[in-house]
């Protein structure tokens, strides 16, 4: 038996994206306020990211982390 798992299904919760892509919780929760990276929500507090989200927080931290972009820069940004 074998499991696929679509690009967009939410399984991921915040503590699991945390470890895996090495972003601080506060930052997941500030990138979900902003609008940038938007989870799905269960409940009214746990968030599930999918894969799609993942790669997108990816790519975002790095524009952060390595391009020194801040928040607004990276809504700019992602808006092109």
């Amino acid at each position: 038996m074998s499991l696929k798992i679509s690009a967009s299904e939410p399984v991921y919760i915040i503590g699991v994206v945390c470890k895996l892509l090495d972003i601080p919780i506060w930052t997941l929760r500030q990138l979900d306020k902003a609008g940038i990276v938007r989870p799905r929500r269960m409940g009214k507090k746990s968030r599930l990211y999918s894969l799609r989200d993942i790669k997108r927080l990816e790519y975002v931290y790095y524009l952060m982390q390595e391009k020194h972009v801040n928040i607004h820069g990276v809504k700019f940004i992602l808006k092109k």
